[in-house]
């Protein structure tokens, strides 16, 4: 990460899973704008989000607007949405880095994987947003009530990407929110870690818990 901090505009923010990151990296001192369908619910879950865990956030905007503002791009929103919105503020994401963690579940089996003909929801998204978008998957195995609990989050991260450079950033943002982060190759390897969560999902929905993801073996090596 550069001296000069980077914009976080996460779009979904509204959500379990999004204002579990927004507050995160807000608390790591990171600017963050939470983008959602309309101005007026994402300036509800800046104020909400600011109450509960005494953090500061850049801004409340529309998804489109928090694109626009954002230098890292952060997309949490479900599946059956991910086209339209990527569509919209595709000509705000140029040039970005944009954070996928779309899991393509298909209700009401999401303990099943069920994954896209084009193979993952990360390689829909930088088909849709083309190639000047530098699309790294990530955080997909993460509960979001782990997220939104305090402390470091007990579980790791699979990040992947084709910009080895834009992976270790994510990597960093990750740290940055309590969590341990792994690259783990291409994109085209991010259908690893949708898929896994449908299985996590069965395995969270038998044992009533929120269970994650570990890597082991590596000793102290980060390389």
């Amino acid at each position: 990460m550069t001296d000069q901090k980077p914009v976080i505009a996460i779009l979904g923010g509204s959500g379990a899973l999004g204002s579990g990151l927004a507050w995160r990296w807000a608390a790591a001192g990171l600017p963050v704008v939470i983008g959602s369908r309309s101005q007026q619910k994402a300036e509800t879950a800046v104020a909400e989000l600011s109450e509960k865990y005494g953090v500061t956030f850049r801004a409340g905007l529309d998804n489109r607007a928090a694109a626009e503002a954002g230098d890292i791009l952060v997309l949490t929103v479900p599946f059956s949405h991910q086209a339209d919105l990527l569509n919209e503020i595709k000509e705000c994401a140029q040039g970005k880095i944009f954070i996928d963690v779309t899991v393509p579940l298909v209700p009401p089996k999401v303990a099943r994987v069920q994954l896209p003909e084009q193979g993952a929801a990360a390689l829909i998204t930088q088909k849709i947003l083309g190639e000047d978008v530098n699309v790294v998957s990530a955080f997909q195995n993460v509960a979001a009530a782990n997220l939104q609990a305090t402390g470091p989050v007990d579980c790791d991260v699979l990040v992947t990407g084709d910009d080895p450079k834009a992976r270790e950033q994510v990597i960093e943002l990750a740290e940055l929110a309590g969590i341990n982060a792994y690259h783990a190759g291409p994109l085209d390897n991010a259908v690893v870690a949708e898929a896994l969560t449908s299985v996590l999902i069965h395995i969270n929905k038998r044992y009533k818990g929120h269970a994650g993801i570990r890597i082991t073996g590596l000793g102290s090596s980060s390389d």
